[in-house]
């Protein structure tokens, strides 16, 4: 039964403001309460003291900071008050006028001070020491406050979080609230990012006709983004066309006239792949067309010495005491000879091994390499295997402040020094980070691009290990030989069968264990008892540390939605001395794992003295502290400490369980993997591939044999729509090649 709310309104005046976060409108702040002190926490927006407010919410009480008010809507008031009046202004809202002048504004203008600041500036020159031009800057400033503070209101009015007036504010400035009273749908625009629905709402009430070219637009831009966040980077023209009008209920002739208007304004792009238009946004157009060209480009530059280096190859293994594998030895060359290839290989096949080989062997020849991965788990794990310093591609960049918008720190104009880039998990690097690497290389630096093509392409749009194999175009070594000791490892030899179709051995190995349950709940209760107790018992496993839960789906009694939940219950229940947040999917305590959903470059992190910015999609942290007060969650991302208020929570869910694509690039002790019913299309051959490599020593399977076969023998594998395959075949051959292995359909 769902508790209800006991929502009131009430009133009062701003006393002092505790805490504000003027990036997403969150505060704590003191009211005056009927002349009793009222503590209130919500989006508040950049309140100030003196301010009368409206609140509609609920009190609630907090076993350390005793009774408050939660408000969900806050409708603000400018203070009438003279003594309100001098305490709002004596705040600072606006520039150049501190408590002394504030006094003395009040004591010339009384209650019609504010009123003259704004419209009257001219008679501020009543007031000894204010001159025209001063009292000039003091009406612009003020006008600005009230603006933002007028859509601010529009917002609230429009039963909208203030985090998204923020955004538009900072994208458009004074006229923002021209310019979506105008066309609501700008608000779902790149940098403030509503939810098109929501905007749907807005437009509807404004009255916006329901053909509108700017209603058609947004719609065409939020199929191809939410198909982006599927991992496509464009969508066939017929079938966004489809797609457009039936979710906008318009004739498909007007979606096509709009998308066509948009190509060419340059909003959109379109590009003919064997005859058919493929329609794609201007970021993701932009990021493959130039990765296609820099790709072709470095390819004809790094030219193959013709040198042959088995002599050196020969000293190396005497050093190490290895005896390198044929394809090795190619590799070894190519990257020394040429510099410039895709190195792929499944487990037990030996890519470390000769990356390190190629690392050194750089260093011999006085070079300098850098060596990065995608995910800060995926950089760890490459620096452990290979005694190398590696960085993430985010860190190595360098994250702008101001975030994603800002850019990179290195980029074609501030390239990263380095004579060879080595990236490792290439098959989890999407589109946009490609090409934001790709800009920051030197124009003549080696470059090796090391990646398992049989797994799951990344979480972000994009294909780019597959498509720059599929082209046909660059140098491309693939690793196939098992190396005896990896034959020892039934997680490695599964996975090879698991790539060639065939079924895992299930006879139980020290390493790989199928647990039969043909029922959601005892398969549920068995994944609980093996994460809490089983695995922990028998292999001194930490629960939290070693092994992690992977699922195929979000979805279902076995996905990791419910898993969590389960998970969560067993493993850090709620507790009286644990203080909790809710939102509307999970609550979190103090000592949960969690993983951050999205891109977000502009929280700042500190390790050890050092500072940063910048948490990722698929970063697994614990939470260490939690303030409920003031809303704030501090959250330790393998030594990486970040403090998240509550807006920032909707990008971060509980991680006991994750998808089987959010592990990506990472390793684990042991892996439990619940196997049983779920969407046909989401149990393919190469999502059980990367989840069994997922697991060090330790896999189990928990669910039903037939849906493991099905799995095996589904190889319909997660294709995706992009253009960049054909893109470097244009580059290479002046035309698209015809390729068997057919992108999505």
């Amino acid at each position: 039964m769902t508790e209800e709310k006991n929502t009131v309104t009430i009133s009062g005046t701003v006393d002092s403001v505790t805490y504000r976060n003027d990036e997403n409108g969150f505060a704590v702040i003191v009211l005056d309460y009927g002349g009793n002190p009222l503590n209130v926490v919500g989006e508040l927006g950049n309140v100030e003291e003196g301010e009368d407010l409206e609140l509609t919410g609920e009190f609630t009480h907090h076993p350390k900071f005793g009774d408050q008010f939660r408000a969900d809507v806050c409708i603000r008031s400018l203070p009438v008050e003279v003594s309100a009046i001098q305490r709002y202004l004596a705040g600072g809202v606006v520039k150049g006028i501190g408590p002394v002048l504030a006094k003395k504004l009040v004591a010339c203008f009384g209650k019609q001070t504010l009123e003259i600041i704004e419209s009257f500036p001219e008679r501020l020159t009543e007031v000894e020491g204010i001159t025209a031009s001063k009292a000039e800057a003091f009406s612009k400033e003020f006008q600005k406050v009230v603006g933002f503070r007028d859509l601010l209101r529009y917002f609230t009015d429009c039963r909208v979080p203030a985090l998204y007036g923020i955004r538009a504010w900072k994208k458009y400035g004074e006229n923002a609230l021209m310019i979506i009273d105008k066309n609501p749908y700008v608000l779902c625009s790149s940098g403030i990012e509503l939810p098109f629905l929501k905007a749907e709402e807005i437009a509807s009430e404004k009255g916006i006709p329901f053909d509108s070219d700017f209603r058609i637009s947004a719609g065409v831009r939020y199929i191809l983004t939410e198909n982006a966040d599927a991992g496509h980077t464009c969508l066939p023209m017929d079938k966004l066309t489809d797609l457009s009008a039936r979710l906008l209920r318009v004739d498909p002739a007007d979606v096509k006239s709009s998308i066509l208007s948009e190509a060419e304004e340059e909003n959109l792009y379109i590009y003919i792949k064997k005859e058919r238009p493929f329609v794609a946004l201007r970021d993701y157009y932009i990021a493959e067309e130039y990765i296609a060209r820099r790709l072709s480009l470095m390819n004809s530059l790094a030219y193959d010495t013709m040198i042959n280096y088995d002599d050196v190859i020969d000293l190396a293994e005497q050093e190490n005491g290895i005896t390198y594998a044929e394809k090795q030895r190619e590799a070894i060359n190519t990257a020394l000879s040429k510099g410039f290839m895709v190195l792929t290989g499944g487990p037990g096949t030996g890519k470390t091994t000769t990356l390190n080989a190629i690392i050194s062997l750089y260093e011999q020849q006085g070079l300098k390499p850098l060596i990065c991965a995608p995910t800060g788990r995926a950089a760890k794990r490459v620096s452990d295997l290979t005694g190398y310093e590696a960085k993430t591609i985010h860190r190595l960049l360098g994250v702008k402040a101001g975030g994603e918008m800002a850019g990179f720190e290195h980029n074609e104009n501030n390239l990263l020094d380095c004579d060879a880039v080595i990236i490792d998990e290439m098959s989890m690097v999407d589109s946009l980070l490609f090409e934001a690497l790709l800009r920051a290389l030197p124009i003549n630096c080696k470059l090796i691009m090391v990646g398992d093509s049989d797994q799951l392409p990344s979480v972000g749009a994009g294909n780019v290990l597959h498509d720059m194999i599929g082209s046909g175009t660059l140098p491309v070594i693939s690793l196939t030989e098992i190396f005896r000791q990896a034959l020892e490892s039934a997680i490695v030899t599964n996975a090879h069968k698991i790539v060639k179709g065939e079924m895992p051995e299930l006879d139980n190995s020290k390493d790989f264990f199928f647990l039969q349950r043909l029922d959601f709940e005892p398969a549920a209760d068995l994944t609980v008892e093996l994460l809490q107790t089983r695995l922990p018992k028998a292999y001194g496993l930490d629960p939290i540390e070693d092994i992690q839960v992977l699922s195929p789906t979000r979805k279902g009694p076995l996905g990791t939605v419910e898993l969590n939940k389960k998970l969560q219950a067993a493993l850090n229940p709620p507790s009286r001395q644990k203080s909790e947040i809710k939102t509307f999917l999970y609550t979190f305590r103090v000592g949960d794992k969690v993983m951050q959903t999205k891109n977000d470059y502009e929280i700042d992190w500190k390790k050890d003295g050092e500072r940063g910015s910048g948490i990722f999609n698929g970063d697994i942290g614990i939470i260490r502290r939690l303030n409920r007060l003031l809303g704030e969650i501090e959250i330790d991302f393998d030594g990486r400490t970040a403090t998240y208020n509550t807006g920032m929570l909707e990008n971060v869910e509980l991680a006991y369980a994750a998808t089987v694509h959010k592990s990506q690039g990472s390793e684990f002790d042991a892996v439990i993997l619940p196997i049983l019913g779920g969407y046909d299309k989401l149990y393919f051959r190469n999502l059980l591939y990367t989840a069994v490599t997922r697991a060090k020593k330790l896999l189990v399977i928990v669910g039903s044999k037939k849906r493991l076969e099905f799995m095996v023998s589904n190889n319909i594998k997660m294709n995706r729509y992009t253009c960049l395959r054909q893109m470097l075949c244009e580059q290479a051959f002046g035309t698209q090649q015809e390729n068997e292995d057919e992108q999505a359909d």
